[in-house]
């Protein structure tokens, strides 16, 4: 047969379904049939024979059956409610088919484990009214413009569909007589995968994560229908040439050490596709050795994405709704099927309770590993993850001390992320006892909210949240960086300077260069445990260099109450925007300081139960606003959150210096205050030839140098030379009188 081209292939395919029925599609297609017996996509009927005695064993795996019963045995007597497509995300018509689609899976499972035929019932029931709908169905009314959907506003949400509801047609396969199977794969599913597929190559061949849902749902339809072409496609793109597909996505969409360009918050949500496929993968073609290729990177990914959290919450970068979290059902699979690869017993201590066990047979291994005490904790570690295919995109870098409740850094220094990146590059955040005390604001996003734009993104997120003036880092004349231009931004990333942890000294270093065409940028953070203060302590060096005159705007968003201000804030300003564009029209200027000379300014608040104090030092004048979000925002779309922006005018070179010194307690129960106040009384930075020198002194007279040359080569000596001695150095940095350093590397 002469070859065909990608259309022509959709053509014939659904050609082939319609007049011939899927049975005769391999048989025409002249392609091995993939055939095995049912189910053998997440369940095989080999193993759930193997184990279906074992389950009533488990008291985490039978409670998680029992709560999917509650949920089904609601459905099994009534008639399917399949309403006509009208809703966009978050009204009843999107929710009702979203739900449906997990339904079918659930019952499909229940069925599996149980052998009752109600179960499979309500599948059929469910799958023969979506076939007698789906043919009909044009584009979505309420369509999103980038990729439509017919069942869903956007195709995105029919992939997630679908990648559920073959599960639960591949679970009940048997039961169903060659009639309904035929009108299903024929009305249903092969259509579904058509429009996933060749009819929608713009969206299928993205490396992105609405491309990874789609070929995961075309991939495993093509396994549960014996469609070897289908599973081709899903592999390696419409033109089966492997520059887009399923391989190509885990090749570009992840960095070395598993980290995915969009972020933790879409990391989450496109692991579930890599994962469901991934095993499909293994059970119909071992010899693929999917969880074998580059390296492992699918079960690498999974410990990534939780490395990529702190108290159970993802780190909020991005577009990222604030909410999600390690006992999201994405993290469910995922973590049963890394158990399941690796046999690592780490994974065993992020099962909570019976709501975090998946019915399948890597859930109910992972249940009873779980319940025989083989758990240990999971090891949350400071951590520099390289960004983009080869690693070479800048990094995201965590540094922690104290364990999973500790401190945590969070440095960004990635590329963009394409469309839901943020314009943030040197951002930072900070964790600690628990809870995040440096802020990300995240997405301007009600998800699945009909009141707030029908669940989609605000207009607020374009005009605030992906604004760099919304981030810790710095704003250079007001504007955002790239000029607000993601194309831009995501040809280029940051350059990463350095990275150490060791000794109980933590530091990371970048510079970024095209944000702001002629002025550069370096920013060097370390956290540091110090006996003379109580908690690890955080130093920020940030520097920035410009041809000409610039204004800087530092902001710095913190979560909790203003215990004290130094200088004093004056709050006579009058209540209006900080500025008309650029995130700014965005901020109430609530009040105002000024430094003059280099004096330090102090900033105290209360957290969760700790205060924390932030010194500044800059080598300009610098005013300080006191801000919150919410101006110029007249459908409340905006949380309100307060911030300080440190702002210098007129400059071509500034140097910023900060320290956040977490301290002391307040105990509101047991009415008591312990160390309220700063014990930082003295912040001073010396620069000499390009090597910096911060000095940070106690109320005790404890003195720490911090030391930094900014040149990684660790056998190159330096030196800085003061009024009184000088301090010497091999290598990017040192760090004296933080109780590890040895004596006489400090000359006086």
């Amino acid at each position: 047969m002469a070859a065909l081209n990608a259309a022509d292939r959709g053509r014939r395919s659904i050609a082939c379904r319609s007049l011939l029925g899927v049975a005769a599609l391999a048989v025409f297609a002249g392609a091995e049939s993939l055939a095995q017996e049912h189910p053998r996509l997440l369940l095989v009927a080999e193993e759930i024979r193997e184990l279906k005695d074992q389950w009533p064993r488990s008291t985490l795996f039978s409670a998680a059956v029992e709560r999917t019963r509650s949920r089904i045995d609601a459905l099994v007597a009534s008639p399917p409610d399949v309403p006509a497509p009208k809703d966009p995300g978050g009204g009843y018509t999107h929710e009702r088919h979203k739900a449906n689609g997990i339904v079918i899976a659930e019952a499909g499972a229940l069925y599996q484990w149980t052998g009752e035929s109600a179960y499979a019932d309500l599948v059929r029931q469910l799958l023969l009214a979506y076939a007698g709908m789906y043919p009909e169905l044009g584009l979505h009314p309420e369509r999103k413009e980038q990729s439509p959907g017919r069942l869903f506003w956007q195709s995105l949400n029919e992939s997630v569909f679908l990648t559920y509801a073959i599960q639960g047609y591949d679970a009940i396969h048997a039961t169903l007589d060659t009639q309904d199977r035929e009108r299903i794969e024929a009305r249903l599913f092969g259509p579904m995968a058509d429009f996933l597929s060749v009819e929608s190559p713009q969206v299928f061949d993205r490396i992105h994560n609405h491309g990874t849902w789609a070929t995961a749902a075309v991939g495993m339809t093509g396994y549960a229908l014996d469609d070897d072409d289908l599973v081709e496609m899903a592999l390696m793109g419409t033109a089966r040439d492997g520059k887009a597909g399923f391989l190509a996505q885990l090749r570009q969409l992840f960095s070395p050490d598993g980290y995915y360009l969009e972020g933790p918050y879409y990391q989450r949500y496109a692991l579930m596709p890599f994962v469901l496929f991934a095993k499909a993968i293994e059970h119909n073609e071992p010899e693929r050795q999917i969880f074998e290729y580059r390296s492992g990177i699918v079960a690498k990914a999974i410990r990534t994405t939780v490395q990529l959290s702190y108290a159970g919450l993802f780190f909020p970068i991005n577009d990222a709704i604030r909410d999600k979290g390690l006992d999201t059902v994405e993290l469910d699979y995922a973590v049963a099927i890394a158990y399941g690869v690796t046999g690592d017993p780490a994974f065993l201590s992020l099962v909570d309770d019976a709501s975090n066990i998946v019915l399948t047979t890597d859930g109910l291994r992972l249940a009873l590993a779980r319940e025989a005490g083989r758990a240990t904790p999971f090891p949350f570690a400071s951590r520099h993850f390289r960004d983009g295919p080869a690693g070479d995109q800048g990094a995201l870098t965590i540094l922690r001390a104290g364990g999973a409740p500790g401190a945590a850094l969070v440095f960004k220094a990635t590329s963009h992320g394409m469309g839901h990146g943020h314009f943030d590059r040197l951002h930072w955040m900070f964790y600690d006892n628990g809870a995040e005390i440096v802020a990300d604001y995240g997405a301007a996003r009600f998800l699945n909210v009909p009141q707030k734009a029908g669940g989609r993104y605000l207009p607020e997120n374009k005009t605030w949240a992906k604004q760099t003036v919304a981030h810790n880092t710095l704003v250079v004349d007001a504007a955002s960086q790239f000029d607000g231009d993601y194309k831009r931004a995501d040809q280029s990333w940051p350059t990463g300077h350095y990275y150490h942890v060791g000794d109980g000294v933590q530091i990371v270093s970048a510079d970024e260069r095209a944000a702001y065409p002629g002025t550069l940028l370096r920013r060097t953070m370390l956290l540091l445990e110090w006996p003379e203060l109580d908690h690890p302590l955080v130093i920020d060096v940030l520097k920035a260099r410009s041809k000409d005159a610039r204004r800087f705007d530092l902001p710095l968003y913190f979560s909790g109450a203003l215990i004290e201000t130094q200088p004093a804030i004056d709050m006579g300003m009058s209540l209006q925007p900080l500025g008309d564009a650029n995130g700014y029209q965005h901020l109430w200027g609530l009040g105002e300081a000024q430094s003059v000379g280099g004096d330090r300014l102090a900033f105290t608040w209360l957290t969760n139960g700790r205060f924390y104090t932030y010194n500044v030092i800059a080598n300009a004048d610098i005013g300080v606003a006191y801000t919150r979000v919410g101006a110029t925002d007249p459908d409340f779309n905006l949380r309100s959150e307060p911030g300080f922006i440190f702002g210098a005018d007129s400059v071509r070179n500034l140097d910023v210096v900060a320290v956040l010194e977490p301290h002391g307690e307040y105990n509101g129960a047991r009415e008591y205050t312990i160390r309220s106040e700063s014990q930082v009384v003295r912040l001073q930075r010396l620069d000499d030839d390009g090597k910096d020198l911060v000095i940070v002194e106690t109320k005790a007279g404890a003195t720490l140098a911090v030391v930094l040359s900014y040149d990684p080569n660790p056998n190159t000596a330096h030196t800085i030379r003061t009024a009184v001695g000088e301090y010497r150095w091999r290598g990017y940095h040192r760090v004296f009188g933080h109780g590890y350093e040895p004596d006489e590397e400090r000359q006086r």
